[in-house]
């Protein structure tokens, strides 16, 4: 049975995320520009890490943040993201800086502050009906599943949770994820995935055994 969140609160949920997604660019317009400047250092261009995942409905939109990672070459001998994730990468995820562009894509209506977090396109074809379910709100910059233990979780726990949050979003249900969420960054848990620099690859359910990857985990 789907849990659709009412229509009004919804409204006022866009309506905050335009506020503080707004806000938080202009705040946060000097950080960005440091870390910017760091990730061109350590990195090389791009600075900004651009790929385009499921949104609202599976429609894809193309999600925007600082790059971790370094560019390699088929010839390069690197094939999994712990042989790509630099130490300095590493940092930016461990502290969430990283994400600070992404609030660009929550001013744009591609995602929320909270909800579900947006995985990867070719999954859309792996979920079970049930966790499709996911996608019936605005993916979110940070979500249940990700106070809840991030990528220390297995897939199908991040999944049920999602669908848990679908099924009871509402203004407590994000004041208590965003309050979460804070003390997760302070903490800086749940970052890698046991054995794995972000998180396994996600294959289907029931889940089976899969390497780390060449991917951008969220």
């Amino acid at each position: 049975m789907s849990g659709r969140p009412a229509v009004p609160y919804l409204r006022v949920k866009r309506a905050v995320d335009v506020v503080v997604s707004g806000a938080g660019l202009l705040v946060g317009a000097p950080v960005m520009a440091v870390v910017a400047a760091a990730v061109r250092r350590d990195l090389g261009s791009p600075v900004l890490f651009r790929q385009l995942r499921p949104g609202l409905r599976g429609a894809p939109f193309e999600l925007v943040k600082f790059r971790t990672m370094r560019t390699v070459g088929a010839d390069d001998g690197v094939d999994t993201d712990a042989q790509r994730l630099t130490p300095f990468g590493s940092w930016l995820r461990s502290t969430s800086l990283d994400e600070l562009p992404t609030l660009w894509n929550v001013l744009r209506g591609d995602m929320s502050l909270v909800g579900p977090r947006p995985l990867l396109m070719e999954y859309l074809d792996r979920y079970t009906p049930d966790q499709a379910r996911r996608h019936e709100v605005r993916p979110g910059i940070t979500g249940l599943a990700q106070v809840r233990g991030r990528n220390e979780l297995s897939w199908d726990q991040k999944f049920a949770a999602d669908v848990e949050y679908v099924d009871g979003v509402g203004w407590r249900a994000d004041l208590r994820i965003l309050a979460a969420t804070l003390a997760t960054v302070l903490r800086r848990q749940g970052i890698s995935a046991p054995g794995a620099a972000t998180m396994h690859l996600f294959t289907g359910s029931p889940p089976a055994d899969a390497a780390p990857g060449r991917h951008d985990a969220a």
